[in-house]
């Protein structure tokens, strides 16, 4: 089955992500799409799979087959899980409303290594724009400033929220190049700092909890396969 057919046919969660889901939208800002797909059952019976993801068919959208996003939100990858958490839901039938509602299954402390590995890596290519060029992406470090106060405020109340509320004029200065790069760079060592410090009083368990996650895939296979046989 082409992948645009299960996209089309058969999502089960999409909703919009990027700035217009974190609250910082400006005009002329893309509308991101992000989903979910079920593979029918019966596709992992052959000796070719159906994909782990797709792009398409709109442009700026993008799926992942079930088990694959479970996998990821499991290792508490930083895109997957905010897209669990978009407040800006397109579509959820029952199998993504239940996806939904096992939202904090998926949360444990990881996240605090997975969002503080991602931030480094980001911060590096920052840096090496400002050697290269003499500044910054500007909206790069806006996006890594936001990520880097989610993971604090994740940790600390054991609740993602990715809006950013009250701080959006702050982040959109940042984007507009209006705040130094030594200002920017103080505040993602300063949230660095206190990602570190809620890690070790976080409200979220150790790990995610996997055996949940995994009995609602299984029992979604199992009913996928009995509506095609």
């Amino acid at each position: 089955m082409h992948p645009e057919h299960l996209v089309r046919d058969h999502t089960v969660y999409a909703c919009v992500m990027g700035s217009r889901a974190f609250g910082l939208a400006t005009e002329g800002s893309d509308t991101d799409r992000r989903g979910v797909f079920l593979a029918p059952t019966p596709l992992f019976w052959r000796f070719e799979k159906p994909p782990t993801h797709a792009e398409g068919p709109a442009e700026e959208q993008f799926s992942w087959e079930l088990e694959r996003f479970c996998e990821l939100a499991l290792r508490a990858n930083p895109n997957i899980l905010e897209c669990l958490h978009s407040p800006l839901v397109e579509h959820a039938d029952d199998t993504g409303r239940e996806l939904l509602a096992l939202r904090g299954a998926f949360l444990s402390r990881r996240v605090h290594e997975t969002f503080t590995r991602y931030a480094h890596g980001q911060r590096r290519k920052l840096e090496a724009d400002v050697r290269a060029h003499g500044a910054p992406r500007w909206k790069h470090a806006m996006h890594l400033l936001r990520l880097l106060a989610s993971a604090r405020d994740v940790l600390r109340t054991g609740t993602l929220t990715i809006d950013v509320g009250e701080e959006r004029e702050t982040l959109l200065a940042v984007k507009r190049g209006e705040v130094a790069w030594s200002e920017v760079q103080a505040r993602m060592t300063r949230l660095e700092r206190e990602a570190g410090e809620a890690a070790r009083h976080s409200p979220l368990p150790a790990e995610p909890d996997r055996r949940r996650v995994e009995d609602f895939l299984v029992r979604t296979r199992r009913a996928s396969a009995l509506r095609a046989g």
